[in-house]
């Protein structure tokens, strides 16, 4: 399991409130007492500490991000005043930022744990993920949850998995450099928003796109690769295992891996 994250205290819990109230008031809700608000020398501290905390996270995934990435977020303006996953599919909206839109039948945000230690990004939705809107859901996705849920020990509730892209390009074809300029910047914020400690990377498109290379994923398999601070574990795609199911050995030696890096126990290893 991960470390539990701290709750926000008593002070930042105090300016939220006290800001939302007060924006009611300015927006003229009625019904609102004068006493709901107190006086602004007695809420000042508490609105000033709750101010810097936000602007501290900000500025956190802001520093961490690489020149490219930078780049990539100034694309969309607001974006990364997105403070939750929820917040940031909001953000999308009824996307139609590239030409798969109109050929998609849901758009495919994301599912798992909003604070998973252990996050799996693949390359885009096939036909049944676009049919469901749920990302590896058809038969490569039934292998995904078995490496999850045999492999590691773990749940897809515990875990967070997305895609590069969110539209599912037609007859399954790699996504064109267009539709990931378009939708590489959702990705990364879904990954600042998230934190996990350990990305795995999911076949050779996806990892080549999170990395901004073009090597092959025969020789970056198995080696940790570095996401703006977090580690990253590329690996086959379980669509590639089902066609090569000999090779799922080097996706459990990769396996392995991750789960020492998490600090849990390889299942079915006794003493581990």
């Amino acid at each position: 399991m991960g470390e539990s994250k701290p709750l926000p205290d008593r002070a930042t819990i105090t300016a939220t409130l006290i800001d939302y109230v007060a924006q009611l008031r300015e927006e003229g809700m009625d019904g609102l007492p004068p006493s709901a608000r107190p006086s602004s020398a007695a809420a000042a501290p508490a609105v000033e500490q709750s101010r810097r905390v936000v602007n501290a996270a900000s500025d956190s995934s802001a520093a961490s991000r690489s020149a490219p990435a930078r780049e990539m977020f100034s694309k969309y303006p607001g974006l990364e005043k997105t403070e939750s996953l929820e917040a940031l599919r909001e953000f999308i909206g009824d996307c139609r930022r590239c030409k798969l839109w109109g050929l998609r039948k849901n758009l495919v945000f994301g599912v798992g744990d909003p604070h998973a230690e252990l996050m799996f990004i693949g390359e885009g939705p096939g036909a049944d993920e676009d049919a469901r809107g749920e990302p590896f859901v058809g038969r490569a996705g039934q292998l995904l949850t078995d490496i999850i849920e045999r492999g590691m020990g773990m749940t897809r509730a515990q875990v967070y998995i997305c895609n590069v892209i969110k539209c599912r390009p037609p007859e399954n074809r790699n996504p064109e450099p267009d539709e990931v300029a378009a939708c590489e910047p959702f990705m990364m914020r879904q990954i600042e928003l998230v934190k996990p400690r350990v990305i795995v990377g999911l076949g050779t498109f996806a990892v080549q796109a999170v990395l901004k290379v073009k090597t092959p994923i025969s020789r970056l398999r198995g080696n940790w690769q570095d996401v703006n601070g977090v580690r990253m574990m590329p690996t086959f795609h379980p669509a590639y295992l089902l066609r090569n199911p000999a090779d799922k050995r080097l996706v459990w030696q990769d396996v392995q891996q991750v789960l020492k890096e998490l600090g849990r126990p390889i299942p079915g290893r006794s003493g581990a």
